[in-house]
This record gives C-alpha cells, sequence and structure tokens, in this order.
C-alpha cells in the first residue's frame, strides 16, 4: 500500500463515496477508510432477514412478508431530482453505466388535513384544490415570473435584486395567501422550514425552477427519480469508480470527532397498498409543511414498492421521517404514520445528527455532516459539492448531458 496520498475519505456512506469518486476522477491519490468491516455505513440496503436482525434481534420476520432477498430497504431513503446534483454527479463521473432509473410517480403535500398532488401541468393546477379561483390567478402570475427569470436577463427581473430582496418581499408583491405559500415553499422549494422567508429571494427561486424543470424532464408526476433495486448499489458504485482510478479501501479505521445537533425520528413500514389519496403511486414522495403540523420543521412521507424493485409483489416500503422536536418518536410522528392506512409492519427508529467541529483549513480534515430527514438529495449533495471546493479549491462542473441519465415511466 502508498504511504503517501493526496487525499484520506473516512466513512463509505454514500456521501464519502461521492466525493472519493469525484476526486480520483481528478486524478488525485485517495485512500478510503472506514471503521465498519463493510461498504454503505448508514447509507446501507438491507434484505428483509437484515432488517429484522437490526430493528429485532434474533426475530424471525414471518413468512407472509414475501422472499428476504426481494427487499432492498434503504436506511436513508431519499429520490433524486432528475435535473438535479446528484443526476449530473452520476453523468459527470460515468457512474450512470451501473443504474437503471424509473420516474416516480407522485409528488404530494398535506393542506388542511388532507394530501394533495403538487400540480404537475397548467390542467391540474387549475383543477387543484389547494387554491381558489381567486388565487389560481394570482399564484400563475408569480409562476410565470419564476420560469421566466434568468439572471443573466434583468429585464426578467423586474427592477428586483433577489440578492436583496427577501423571498417573504418578493411572495407579499404577489399577494399569496398563507397555505399557498407553504405548498410553494416546502413542496415545490423543498425547504424543510419557514427561515428561508427572511433570506435572499434568489435561491428560493433557483429552487422552485430546479423542481420546474425536473418536472417537465420526464413529463411524469413528479420531478424526482430512482434507482432500480434501492439506493444501496450507489455507495458501491463510486466506491468501484474510485477503485477503477487507483482509490485504496480500508476498513476497520477510526473517524474524525464531531458533534451533535440533533436528532431524526422516523418508522419504516411494510404494507400491501399505496399510500391513500396518493392516485395509487408506487412509488411517491409526501411534504408535511411544519404549519400544518404545529411543528418547528417538516414531516416527510416515502413510499416505493415492487415497481422498483426493492419488494415482492404487491408490497410498498414506506418511511415517515422528521427532525426529532421530542423523545417519543411514536407519538411525534404519529401525524404522518395516520396518513398511510393499515401497515403490516412498523419499525420506529432515531439517529443523532452530527457535524464536523475540526479546523479543516488548520488540519485538512474535511467531514461531511450527518443525513437530515428530508425525502429528497438536494440537501445532501450541496454537502458534498461544499467539501470538494474546499479540498480541491475547484468550482465542480456539472454541465453536463442530462440525457445520459435516463428514466423509466411507471407502469
Amino acid at each position: 500500500m502508498d504511504e503517501e496520498y493526496d487525499v484520506i475519505v473516512l466513512g463509505t456512506g454514500l456521501k464519502e463515496c461521492i466525493l472519493s469518486g469525484l476526486l480520483s476522477v481528478d486524478g488525485l491519490k485517495v485512500l478510503h477508510m472506514d471503521r465498519n468491516d463493510y461498504y454503505g455505513g448508514e447509507s446501507t440496503s438491507l434484505n428483509l432477514v437484515q432488517l429484522w436482525k437490526h430493528f429485532r434481534g434474533d426475530e424471525k420476520p414471518p413468512e407472509k412478508l414475501g422472499a428476504s432477498r426481494e427487499y432492498n430497504v434503504d436506511m436513508m431513503p431519499k429520490f433524486m431530482m432528475a435535473n438535479g446534483s446528484l443526476v449530473r454527479i452520476l453523468i459527470h463521473t460515468d457512474v450512470t453505466k451501473y443504474l437503471n432509473f424509473k420516474a416516480v410517480d407522485g409528488s404530494y403535500v398535506y393542506n388542511k388535513k388532507k394530501v394533495h398532488k403538487v400540480p404537475a401541468t397548467d390542467v391540474e393546477a387549475f383543477k387543484s384544490p389547494l387554491m381558489g379561483l381567486f388565487e389560481k390567478r394570482r399564484a400563475r402570475k408569480f409562476f410565470i415570473y419564476v420560469q421566466d427569470y434568468d439572471d443573466n436577463d434583468p429585464k426578467s427581473h423586474e427592477g428586483l435584486d433577489l440578492n436583496k430582496v427577501t423571498a417573504r418581499e418578493l411572495i407579499s408583491k404577489y399577494g399569496l395567501e398563507d397555505d399557498t405559500i407553504d405548498f410553494i415553499g416546502h413542496a415545490l422549494a423543498l425547504h424543510s422550514n419557514d427561515s428561508y422567508l427572511d433570506q435572499p429571494a434568489l435561491g428560493f427561486i433557483k429552487r422552485m425552477k430546479l423542481y420546474a424543470e425536473s418536472l417537465a424532464r420526464f413529463q411524469g408526476g413528479s420531478p424526482y427519480i430512482y434507482p432500480l433495486y434501492g439506493l444501496g448499489e450507489l455507495p458501491q458504485a463510486f466506491a468501484r469508480l474510485s477503485a477503477v482510478y487507483g482509490g485504496t479501501y480500508m476498513l476497520h479505521k477510526p473517524e474524525c470527532k464531531v458533534k451533535k445537533v440533533g436528532k431524526v425520528a422516523r418508522a419504516i413500514c411494510i404494507m400491501s397498498h399505496p399510500i391513500p389519496d396518493t392516485n395509487d403511486s408506487h412509488s411517491a414522495q409526501v411534504i408535511l409543511p411544519q404549519k400544518q403540523l404545529g411543528r418547528k420543521s417538516d414531516m416527510y412521507l416515502f413510499c416505493c414498492s415492487y415497481a422498483h424493485n426493492v419488494a415482492p409483489k404487491g408490497k410498498y416500503i414506506a418511511f415517515v421521517s422528521a427532525e426529532a422536536e421530542t423523545d417519543n418518536p411514536e407519538v411525534e410522528l404519529k401525524p404522518g404514520v395516520d396518513l398511510l392506512g393499515p401497515v403490516e409492519e412498523i419499525f420506529y427508529d432515531t439517529y443523532d445528527r452530527y457535524v464536523p467541529t475540526n479546523d479543516h483549513a488548520a488540519d485538512s480534515c474535511f467531514i461531511s455532516a450527518s443525513y437530515d430527514p428530508t425525502t429528497h438529495f438536494e440537501t445532501t449533495v450541496n454537502d458534498v459539492i461544499e467539501m470538494y471546493t474546499k479540498i480541491t479549491g475547484k468550482v465542480l462542473d456539472l454541465s453536463v448531458d442530462l440525457s445520459a441519465a435516463n428514466a423509466a415511466s411507471e407502469e
């Protein structure tokens, strides 16, 4: 084994494997280390027997749930935005050759104690009960502004400097109602709480544009795609990529010090039906905005099924996740679990969230933050890209041909 490396990556979770792959493609000599004796860390996938052992020790899963090998239950389930940064990284590194994707059926939002589809077309928006007739007209003007906005075209700014104008100030110009702001900010722009309203509006607008562009890409019911057989293959695919470029792997090694900043509560559920009120979607995301539940942050529902080869025929895997605000996940997650309908098996779990405490400029040690409760990859990949820039001093060029990553529609 070489004694000198350009970069040492600690941990083989998805973030670390993406970073290792990017740095290896850049020509850096990478040593990849993990305290465990397996790859994937917290972002691994489990078959049914492994899932039972993880949560219930020596208990055996009931035969009615089907063959263990047909389950691929992701421990950090997240959908990919079709035009998002992760898809661009997959293309940039050519990892797409290892994976097949399928479009996600639908994207939903919880509003006034009901689940509603996030409108995917003008026709859906006109019919949606999320807004009244006059509110739809106001919202349409706002959506047109977002659609036409171009950083390089001052005329499209309508005299507003979105680096200075806050999201709240921009929205107030169009007179949108609170419930409309709720679903736009949380289900379209994917903010996990309302703090974005008092920040510069540019980031908010770019998030909305990414949603719209991703939605238009496959003409489906959502802006998301998801790999067949789940996310468990992603860390290994990036690990293989790093190895191809000369990366070295060492397991059973220590990790750097971090500090706890919060905790995530989640419920993992096995069902024989889709989430109710989601148009029988085989895969779907439902976002429950904080105001709708009287919480400090959003709650998320994630569902996928046999259509993505993560469960036997007729079975669905659903997750409910949220930033823990109490020490009782069963009670805290009940609003989300109640939306799932009958559940055959349910596992409750919490995990701590950590951030690095070191000065990377002084010790050249770069550590990723823990996974948040969101059911999409946007915050996860932003962390990876920021680490890449800190390590290399370069901005990652993700101007790629997005057609290289295709996704089949749900049958």
